[in-house]
Parts: C-alpha cells; sequence; structure tokens
C-alpha cells in the first residue's frame, strides 16, 4: 500500500469529496474499487466513512471547542480530526495510540509543519481536556440533535407525527448499520434453489420477516455470488419489495412503473408477468442513461422481454399513452429519501423543510398525470422511501380529495405486515423491522 493510502488516509479522502458534494455510497464504492485493500481493511473504511457522516453533528459539536472562532481549516484537515473523533468516541478496539499517530502522520505526509502542529496540539487538548457532557444539554430537543446527528427540525417532525417514545426508537435505529437482503428472481429460480445456492457458497441466509421473494444475508458481499453473477437474485432492501407485492400482479397485465429507475422494482414486477399471455412493464424515467441501466438490469435478470423502458418525464405521459391503458400503476415516487439514513447517511443533513414541500408537489403532480392512463377498477400504487407524512399520507389524502374517481385500498403484502394497523396506509420505520423506512399506499379507480 502506498504512502499516505492507510484505511484512515482512505478514509479521510472519501469524506472530504462526500462534503463537496459526492454520495457516501458512491464514492466510497470507487475508493474501495480503486485501491487494493484485505476485507478487514475494507470493512475498516467504510465504518469510517459512514461512522464519520453518521456521527457528523456530534463530532463537530466536540471538535468545535477545541478550535479558535473564526479560524480556517482545510476541509481534508477538518476531516482528518473528525475521523480521529469517531474512534475514539465509537470504536473502542482501536487503540489512542493508533489514532492519533495516524492523523498526525497523515497531517504530516499530505500538509506542512504547521498543520502537523495544529492536529496535534487539537488531539492533545482534546486527550487533556476531555469532552463536553451532551447530556448536560437543558434544551431536550438540542440534545437529541447532538446525540443521534440528526437536524432539529427533523425531530420535531417526527415527534409531531409518532410521539416522543417512538421518535427515539426511530433515532436510536438509524445510526446502526443496514441489514443486507436479497431478492430471488423468480422468473428464473425458486426461493429454495437459491437459498440452497447460497448457503453452499457460505453465506448465512435467513429467509425476510418483511418481502416473501428476500432473504437476509451475512457480511459478505451478495454481489459476489454466483447466484448474483447468473442473475437468480438481485441486492434490494426487504421494504423497497413491498410497493410491487401490494400492486396485486396478473401474469398478463399491462403496468406502468413511472419512476422506474435503476430498475429494482421494473424487475420485480416482470417477474410476475408473462410474455406470453401479453404482461409488459412500461418503465419510464427522465434520464436517458438512467434507462440504458434499467434496460442493463433486465437483461441480467432475463426478463428484458416483458419490459419497455422509455425515457420519459411521467408528468408529461399524456403526450405519449392513451387514457385507461395500463392495468396496474406503480408510483415509487422521487422523495427525500429519509428512510434510507442508514445507507445514505449525509441525507440527513442535506433535506430542508422547504425541500420536502417542493417535493410533495413533484409527487401530486406525478400521481395527477399517471392517474389518468389507469383502468377502470385498476389499482395504483403510490410509494416512497421517505417516513415523513408530508410525503406520504398528505400526499394521498391531497390526492384523493382531487379524484374523486379513485378510492383508497387497503395495502396487501405477501407477509401480512402490520396486519393489525387501522390504516388503508402502509407505513415502515428503520426500527420496525431493522429494515428501511418505507411508506405503501394503493388506489382503485372506480370507474
Amino acid at each position: 500500500m502506498t504512502k499516505n493510502k492507510t484505511p484512515r488516509a482512505l478514509a479521510v479522502e472519501a469524506l472530504t469529496r462526500v462534503a463537496n458534494g459526492a454520495y457516501s455510497n458512491l464514492q466510497l464504492e470507487q475508493t474501495l474499487e480503486k485501491n487494493a485493500l484485505s476485507d478487514v481493511d475494507r470493512r475498516f473504511v467504510t465504518n469510517l466513512v459512514y461512522g464519520t457522516i453518521q456521527h457528523r453533528f456530534t463530532l463537530d459539536y466536540y471538535l468545535e471547542g477545541f478550535i479558535k472562532p473564526n479560524q480556517k481549516v482545510l476541509p481534508w484537515v477538518k476531516m482528518t480530526l473528525l475521523v480521529a473523533l469517531y474512534q475514539e468516541i465509537y470504536l473502542d478496539r482501536v487503540p489512542k495510540r493508533a489514532i492519533f499517530n495516524e492523523a498526525i502522520q497523515l497531517a504530516k505526509d499530505r500538509g506542512h509543519e504547521g498543520i502537523r502542529r495544529f492536529v496535534t496540539g487539537v488531539l492533545h487538548a482534546i486527550d487533556r481536556q476531555g469532552l463536553p457532557d451532551i447530556a448536560a444539554i437543558k434544551d431536550p430537543t438540542q440534545r437529541l440533535s447532538l446525540e443521534y446527528s440528526v437536524p432539529e427540525w427533523l425531530i420535531t417532525a417526527l415527534q409531531k407525527q409518532v410521539g416522543a417514545d417512538k421518535t427515539v426508537k426511530i433515532l436510536a435505529t438509524i445510526n446502526q448499520p443496514a441489514a443486507q437482503s436479497v431478492r430471488v428472481n423468480v422468473a428464473v429460480t425458486t426461493m429454495e434453489a437459491v437459498q440452497q445456492a447460497l448457503t453452499a457458497e457460505g453465506y448465512d441466509v435467513v429467509p425476510s420477516e418483511v418481502a416473501g421473494e428476500a432473504f437476509r444475508l451475512d457480511d459478505a458481499a451478495a454481489n459476489q455470488s454466483k447466484a448474483f453473477a447468473d442473475g437468480r437474485l438481485t441486492i434490494q432492501d426487504e421494504s423497497a419489495m413491498l410497493p410491487v407485492e401490494a400492486l396485486q400482479l396478473r401474469p398478463g397485465d399491462q403496468v406502468l412503473d413511472a419512476c422506474a429507475a435503476p430498475g429494482g422494482k421494473t424487475t420485480q414486477i416482470a417477474a410476475h408477468l408473462d410474455a406470453h399471455s401479453g404482461g409488459k412493464v412500461t418503465a419510464l424515467d427522465l434520464h436517458p442513461k438512467k434507462v440504458a441501466l434499467i434496460e442493463s438490469n433486465a437483461e441480467r435478470l432475463h426478463v428484458a422481454d416483458r419490459v419497455d423502458a422509455v425515457a420519459l418525464d411521467a408528468r408529461k405521459i399524456n403526450e405519449a399513452y392513451p387514457k385507461k391503458m395500463f392495468d396496474r400503476i406503480l408510483v415509487d415516487a422521487p422523495c427525500s429519501g429519509l428512510g434510507l439514513i442508514r445507507r445514505k447517511p449525509e441525507i440527513r443533513y442535506e433535506k430542508t423543510p422547504a425541500d420536502i414541500q417542493q417535493l410533495q408537489k413533484v409527487q401530486l403532480g406525478i400521481l395527477d398525470a399517471v392517474s389518468a392512463k389507469l383502468k377502470p377498477a385498476g389499482l395504483m400504487v403510490y410509494s416512497t422511501c421517505t417516513i415523513l407524512d408530508t410525503e406520504n399520507n398528505d400526499v394521498v389524502k391531497q390526492f384523493l380529495a382531487a379524484h374523486p374517481d379513485f378510492e383508497s385500498v387497503r395495502v396487501a403484502t405477501t407477509k401480512a405486515i402490520k396486519e393489525d394497523r387501522t390504516t388503508d396506509t402502509l407505513s415502515l420505520y428503520p426500527d420496525d423491522f431493522d429494515s428501511d423506512g418505507f411508506f405503501v399506499s394503493a388506489f382503485r379507480r372506480k370507474k
């Protein structure tokens, strides 16, 4: 491994790019691909990147007391200190000496003598003085914000929506590692065959409690399996499989997937259609490059004969398709993604209440446009990967109020998730099943 390319140095580089706008998951993937690392070092880099992002508010709060007001600190230097702090606070097995020595060495190798002295001074001051006690903060919202590293506005919104106790349970979950789950491609194989194949390859395989065609796997990467290479499975969160289950598909259905990229739900739909019976899913996305990705996924999973991928803004569907054409419509809408915080931890810092309101307008616009294309008695499913009512139940209420020819239908899933709920809609929070946060609703066209 070359100088400055230790796991800590790679983590600092990746985090600096994320701070400049890169997506954490994509940046981490690129970092791991470009550097020959052992499995242990790959896991360590992943831990440092995600952990530092997950706890950024907390780490910033601790660090600011050791940096002079208005003192300019280069982004990579600040990341070096935050990574060191993260290790000292959250990684019990990493010796303090190793943390300090590598941070100081990185400052020396990448910067100049002044930066080395600055980093050394800050770390030694933290060691001497200790860190402030977050529990001593009097304001309860600010205290929760710093304890779980979540913006205060989001805490307030969740408390109003689900109550104080449930909010704390959600917050306690979102900084935990996300589980790895896969969907079996029933177009070409069976659950039993895939379980046997994965077990033979050494994976620890557990049937999902959430989705009917899913398994949870251990930490070994599922995309390295022969079953993945053969197109017998794909990587997909359990919660994300529920909107397609709610469609109640039939082999000959004409289906519209209005916001389809990268094609996870498109291929899930296609697996339940029969091309010989006329079954087909029309998959729309705004960007031609993403349409190509849908087509690539359909080819890999052997369902391309049932997929028609088209570059089109779903809000302009009137220009391309006749009314009442589709038996089923899925609107897995663009959203804030706040149900995916464990996988994309930077989302919590990027979104604002104004963003949420703007997204609601987009969601309603898509629903309004595509609803005209649903046949009488047809089903339309609206879903998001967020946990805020503004994008979920509020959208459902507004859509139904504006479209009296539609009625709400109780969401049905293969494993009867949350059957004791009192609502037609289905809300999954990250703490419910240790899966992504998701929302699913269903409508039937009356005439």
